[in-house]
């Protein structure tokens, strides 16, 4: 499976998702879709980054344009986490990182001089045809979720 590219159809993709459910990319279709993975679950940027989320659904909403998280934990730990902050918006699970592989967000990492592959935190805006409009790699968690509104504001 080939990884994503900027102004080209995303593939349609399926995923279990916080909620019980099996979400595909055609289910957004006619809605523009941000779609963020990071690396974990109740971790300090991670949980900061889906609070920033949070704080703007709907100022997002306003744009036709919906959220999901995404991240290599299991569905119950994804569930803790999104009640925990009261997230509106749904967390994929991806621990085969099938979705992971085709955004190209596994990269090698180093934490305390040790070596491992983990996501590298990556945000994606997919447009309601499916298009992939803007990329954010190796993010900084201050400011982001107001940069990909302000990316939204021109879909």
């Amino acid at each position: 499976m080939s990884s994503v590219e900027l102004g080209k159809p995303v593939p349609d993709f399926e995923a279990q998702a916080t909620g019980n459910q099996t979400i595909r990319l055609s289910d957004f279709r006619g809605k523009n879709l941000v779609l963020y993975f990071y690396p974990k679950d109740n971790t300090p940027g991670c949980t900061t980054e889906g609070q920033d989320f949070r704080d703007r659904m709907d100022a997002f909403a306003e744009l036709n344009t919906d959220i999901l998280g995404a991240s290599r934990d299991g569905l119950r730990a994804h569930e803790n986490f999104r009640a925990k902050h009261d997230f509106p918006f749904h967390l994929i699970s991806d621990k085969d990182e099938t979705l992971c592989k085709l955004f190209d967000v596994i990269k090698l990492k180093k934490l305390y001089g040790k070596e491992y592959l983990g996501i590298d935190r990556s945000t994606f805006l997919i447009d309601g045809d499916g298009l992939l409009r803007n990329v954010w790699r190796s993010v900084k968690v201050k400011g982001h979720a107001d940069e990909v509104l302000e990316a939204a504001k021109t879909l």
